[in-house]
């Protein structure tokens, strides 16, 4: 997607973050940071939405609340596409992942200062592109930091990753606070005030990430620079003529998401498929990737109702009381994050010591698809009735989004990357992020069949179709692995 530089210096390197690089302390903030005002909006956006005028929301139905969500969701995933490429060709990865920062901190304003639908629509747009910038290159930006032998690669990683979920665990505990005690603009207000914090942070120490990373690896022609600023015109253009027209609403967001981001990736598909400069071995390799893109759909059209259905469930089945306080709805979404911190280095080392004995990756997808299935044929035993359901049994199925997540997410960008053709990486990893865009709009719309007093239907049917799709992956692991040529 973007260069990682990975030259390194003859001197000797830099330990002064915990015995890495410096500079990693900045990424390590602003991803922090980043996450934080991501999920701490999230943990309360949807509430927002359908809670009535009297309780502080703007009284949308629930349907068209979680198919805004959904599309909002999407769109973050379809906009990393558009943050690798202004990366690569226009700003750099490091200009571009500043720059995106600002825009999101800019989204969380809106949405807390802007009254009603258009503070939604223009701060979720802006924390949707800032996001997808962030996304695409703050990973990039570590890796530059090190040396392809550089051994402490890995745990410089890992502590990225553990900053990206400090902030997803803490974010919604406070704007979960803030919410229910002043209301929902000053939890938005906390996000904005979170990634202005993690911009200050990252501008003291962000000269000291190396310079390659201040410039476009594959720079536009001036020629071409002109040609695609016309065509963005024109796209943001045609959406905004769709939307006056009443052609694109509120109800039908996701819908939109879901057949722009299918119609992306089948064009993508085809041009792999297709094109002259790609080898026979690696056509092989992208067709490959075709059921386990349709296996990641799935997954994550599940796994992404943490913010819409499992919302919900908790605003109106769960029994938040502890102690006689009733806790926050926000405060769910900090339970995956707690599971995660816990459980990655577990799976990282379970393997590292199996080595060659690991599961394959169709393996890994299909077990992440049908433990994703499970999760939800374990609503089904949960007690019926308003505020009912109790906080274990919940946690519970968490951990099992959670395990899932563990099988799926952290090899499936590692794995478009191996199945690339060489002149089409870019391209590769983009069918990787549509797969989740994809799954992501599809979780909106279909929590918009959800209701929480005859709920059991929903459940069962979601989760055998996730169960018989993961099935039916490792069925056919043997072919997909030969088709992989070589590739685990």
């Amino acid at each position: 997607m973007t260069s990682t530089g990975t030259a390194a210096p003859d001197t000797a390197p830099d330990r002064g973050f915990f015995g890495h690089p410096r500079p990693l302390a900045n990424l390590f903030g602003v991803e922090m940071w980043e996450r934080f005002s991501f999920y701490g909006m999230q943990g309360i956006l949807l509430i927002y939405l359908y809670y009535s005028a009297a309780e502080g929301g703007l009284g949308i139905s629930e349907a068209t609340a979680t198919q805004i969500v959904g599309a909002y969701g999407g769109g973050v995933y379809l906009a990393t596409i558009v943050g690798a490429w202004l990366a690569d060709r226009v700003l750099g990865p490091e200009r571009t992942l500043f720059y995106a920062a600002v825009v999101v901190m800019l989204g969380h304003v809106a949405l807390s200062t802007l009254p009603g639908t258009t503070g939604v629509a223009v701060g979720l747009v802006l924390v949707a592109l800032g996001s997808g910038g962030v996304k695409a290159n703050a990973s990039s930006l570590v890796g530059s930091l090190y040396a392809e032998d550089d051994e402490r690669r890995d745990g410089g990683f890992s502590l990225f990753y553990m900053g990206i979920n400090l902030g997803a665990f803490v974010g919604p505990l406070l704007t979960g606070l803030l919410q229910e005690s002043w209301g929902f603009h000053y939890g938005f207000a906390l996000a904005a005030v979170g990634m202005a914090a993690g911009l200050v942070q990252y501008s003291i120490g962000r000269r000291r990430l190396p310079e390659e990373t201040r410039v476009p690896p594959h720079p536009l022609e001036p020629r071409e620079r002109v040609r695609y600023a016309a065509a963005a015109v024109a796209v943001v253009a045609l959406v905004a003529v769709l939307w006056l027209a009443g052609v694109i609403t509120a109800d039908n967001l996701s819908d939109v998401v879901i057949w722009a981001t299918a119609v992306a990736a089948v064009a993508y598909f085809a041009l792999l498929l297709a094109s002259r400069q790609v080898s026979g071995v690696e056509r092989s390799r992208v067709w490959s990737f075709v059921p386990l893109f349709v296996a990641n759909v799935v997954f994550w059209s599940l796994y992404q109702q943490q913010f819409t259905v499992v919302t919900i469930y908790s605003d109106k089945r769960l029994d938040r009381s502890l102690f006689g306080w009733e806790m926050p709805v926000s405060w769910v979404q900090s339970i995956n994050p707690v599971f995660i911190i816990l459980l990655a280095p577990v799976f990282a080392a379970a393997w590292t010591r199996l080595g060659p004995r690991q599961p394959s990756t169709p393996v890994k997808f299909a077990i992440g698809t049908v433990l994703m299935g499970l999760a939800f044929l374990m609503f089904l035993p949960v007690p019926p009735g308003e505020h009912a359901a109790p906080l274990i049994a919940l946690a519970v199925i968490l951990l099992v989004f959670t395990l899932a997540e563990l099988f799926i997410s952290p090899v499936g960008l590692s794995l478009s990357t191996k199945l690339a053709p060489q002149r089409f990486t870019t391209q590769m990893v983009a069918l990787y992020f549509l797969s989740i865009a994809l799954g992501t709009a599809l979780s909106g719309k279909l929590a918009g069949y959800y209701d929480w007093h005859d709920e059991r239907s929903y459940f069962l049917v979601l989760g055998l179709v996730a169960i018989g799709v993961g099935l039916l992956l490792l069925a056919v692991r043997n072919p997909i692995r030969r088709l992989m040529a070589a590739v685990h």
